[in-house]
């Protein structure tokens, strides 16, 4: 049944067995799914919901994690406590940040940014300085290694400080990927030597990192390995990127207006 499979499944979560979390877990769905009545297993679906949020998360599929976290943000507060859902949109703010750069994760970004709860998360001890990072990496701006940040990474739980095959901890790659990104806006080009000033690390980490998202079409652009230049390319149509430009201009004054009306 569907209480027994969700119940396994938190208990192999507790003692960190995420492999058979996931198993469980997705055998609950299976279940879940084929309830004839959804409306009179309200709490049942919503453990499934939150124990399938944190297996994704302790699994680091970041990105699925932080959408499912989202989703259940939004329940209804008859049924879940306000300072819950409140959490919850916090573990969505802190998975969006690690999801690896790209599309999806903009839009999850975006999802979680407009928020109108999402400055509440200051006045939580483990998510302080949450809604500073995500606003700064919706908005396309350059990550510094400032206070923010850093009290952000020491927030992380421990399976999401490992450090990963190529040497960088999750929330390193993550900034160094979103950084990429926001420099490919500033810039038609740049040497390497530049570009690993501005995204803090040495320039041929800078290059594999480039190297790496030009591969898999995270950022449009060209390496020259001679002359040691990341050159970026533009996106689409003339047209699209018109209504690009027309977008992040629209963002950007949004952005203003929100902190006129805030002050």
């Amino acid at each position: 049944t569907p209480p027994v499979f969700v119940k396994i499944a938190e208990c192999y979560l507790e003692e960190d067995e995420t492999v058979e979390a996931d198993g469980a877990v997705t055998k609950a769905g299976m279940v879940v799914e084929s309830i004839p009545d959804p409306e009179n297993h309200t709490v049942l679906i919503l453990r499934y919901k939150s124990t399938y949020a944190r297996v994704l998360d302790s699994n680091r599929k970041f990105l699925q994690a932080a959408s499912r976290y989202h989703d259940l943000s939004q329940s209804n507060t008859d049924i879940v406590d306000a300072d819950d859902l409140l959490q919850m949109l916090g573990k969505a703010a802190t998975c969006a940040i690690l999801a690896p750069s790209g599309p999806q994760r903009q839009r999850v970004l975006g999802l979680v940014y407009k928020d109108e709860r999402l400055s509440q998360l200051d006045s939580l001890p483990e998510f302080e300085t949450h809604s500073e990072v995500l606003t700064k990496m919706y908005m396309n701006q350059i990550l510094r290694k400032d206070d923010a940040l850093l009290k952000f990474e020491k927030s992380l739980p421990v399976h999401a400080q490992a450090v990963m095959g190529d040497g960088l901890t999750i929330i390193e790659r993550a900034v160094l990927e979103h950084n990429m990104v926001a420099v490919s806006k500033i810039y038609a080009s740049i040497y390497f030597t530049e570009l690993g000033k501005l995204l803090g690390v040495e320039s041929d980490k800078a290059e594999r990192v480039a190297a790496k998202m030009v591969m898999d079409g995270s950022i449009h652009a060209s390496i020259d390995e001679v002359d040691g230049i990341l050159s970026f390319q533009a996106k689409g149509s003339p047209l699209v990127q018109w209504d690009e430009s027309i977008t992040s201009f629209c963002l950007q004054l949004n952005r203003v207006t929100d902190v006129i009306r805030g002050n």
